[in-house]
């Protein structure tokens, strides 16, 4: 009668549920209660009752719990990067409307209980956006916990100055790769170096945002230790912490750094920072609703915000689809997208 929950991340000192963001771990009882479900014991009814067991033939894939929204409000981005499919194919420059913008903000205010973070970005770099500061405000008027990811190049100490009087930011990711003028330059395709470290290091002491992070990136080599060293020194002490992380091929998209161990085992989930289908909302500037960011050719469309409201899209056949077939509910098709992603969990 009962099953777990096809939506569950079960591995082997956790149990996890997307859909109410929480965990079963040893020793909190639930977890013993689940494990012996799984070895053949009585469906207890508090792990019924919490959504771990579900009836057989009960179909949950309309059900989300929308944490985090990455809101592109326009195309542009001022690099090109090695690491991103706009060195390769970059788009035409497109700006969302403010009305279209000003709609999604109203409709998000909705999810402000379940929100951790509104990103303004996606492929695009939100600091040259003309608008930037001013969709932040309109953000933070919201009550919407607002995230930025930037190659600061374009944050200036005026707009740093500007969002520490109207937010703060909930979060800041500056993507600085390397300290090396030439190699800066050879692997983002542009001369920025020096004027991102002048904003950086401006903002490095200031309370621009609850939580700020350097980035280091780079394909896990000598070099890339080095750069992560000196990055790490040079903004000891201060508001940023800094961490490495390896560039990855975004779903098979580009021939760089980490790529997926297999693509034949069955599809299991998510585990691409939480779970895009059943946590994310990707919107592009045209108000396409995609499944995930690392669909860049838009091919997984789930939706369109300007013909249908956010629930409608959380809530559509299309994105029901999709979560089944990432969580290997149906079988996906031999070239979904998720078969060659690093983050696709697998049986």
């Amino acid at each position: 009668m009962f099953r777990p929950n096809p939506f569950l991340h079960i591995d082997a000192a956790r149990v996890y549920d997307p859909l109410t963001d929480r965990a079963l771990v040893p020793g909190d009882g639930g977890y013993e209660r689940f494990r012996a479900f799984e070895q053949g014991g009585e469906a207890d009814e508090s792990l019924v009752r919490d959504g771990w067991l579900v009836r057989n033939g009960d179909d949950w894939s309309r059900r989300h719990r929308l944490k985090i929204v990455s809101l592109e409000t326009a195309t542009t981005c001022n690099q090109r990067c090695y690491f991103c499919p706009v060195s390769i194919d970059p788009r035409e420059d497109y700006a969302m409307p403010d009305s279209l913008f000003e709609h999604i903000v109203g409709e998000l205010m909705g999810y402000r209980d379940t929100l951790e973070s509104v990103f303004l970005q996606s492929y695009n770099e939100p600091s040259v956006e003309r608008r930037f500061v001013e969709h932040c405000r309109t953000l933070f008027a919201a009550g919407l916990p607002v995230a930025v990811l930037s190659n600061g190049s374009g944050f200036t100490p005026m707009k740093t100055e500007a969002l520490i009087e109207a937010g703060p930011l909930r979060y800041l990711c500056i993507n600085l790769s390397t300290l090396d003028e030439q190699r800066y330059r050879e692997t983002r395709g542009a001369d920025h170096l020096r004027i991102v470290l002048r904003h950086v290091d401006y903002m490095k002491d200031r309370p621009l945002a609850d939580q700020m992070k350097i980035v280091v990136l780079g394909t896990g080599d000598a070099a890339h230790a080095r750069d992560f060293k000196e990055i790490r020194d040079r903004y000891a002490g201060s508001r940023f912490e800094v961490e490495q992380h390896v560039v990855m091929d975004r779903a098979g998209w580009l021939d760089v750094g980490l790529k997926a161990a297999t693509h034949g085992r069955p599809l299991a989930g998510c585990d691409n920072v939480g779970s895009r289908p059943l946590q994310h909302l990707h919107i592009t500037p045209h108000g396409t609703c995609v499944l995930c960011c690392e669909d860049y050719d838009e091919k997984y469309v789930v939706g369109d915000l300007t013909k249908q409201s956010i629930d409608d899209v959380l809530r559509s056949d299309e994105l029901a689809k999709m979560r089944r077939w990432v969580y290997g509910i149906e079988e996906a098709p031999a070239d979904f997208m998720c078969r060659s992603c690093v983050f696709a969990r697998t049986r």
